[in-house]
């Protein structure tokens, strides 16, 4: 499975969503995940890549993390990845 499809697939869990409800230039707003959902969803994404995000939930627009949509969140975590190889 790719990181992108996983991603998707946590997210569409997170928003009570199916998979192919989500799109990449889908904002977790338009999903409708809350800021709860939005932590879940990044300690869900730790543990299914086992990688740390770096993400401060009390202000989740500081950082160099990008939230602001699915396809920005999938570069992300793929450079997370790519960083611990």
């Amino acid at each position: 499975m790719s990181v992108k499809d996983k991603v998707i697939g946590i997210i569409a869990d997170q928003a009570v969503l199916e998979p192919s409800d989500v799109t990449v230039d889908s904002t977790l707003e338009e999903l409708g995940i809350d800021s709860l959902g939005l932590v879940e969803s990044i300690f869900a994404i730790e543990e299914a890549f086992d990688i740390s995000v770096p993400f401060n939930a009390n202000d989740p627009t500081e950082g160099d993390f990008d939230i602001s949509s699915v396809a920005s969140i999938i570069a992300g975590i793929e450079r997370l990845i790519a960083e611990q190889s």
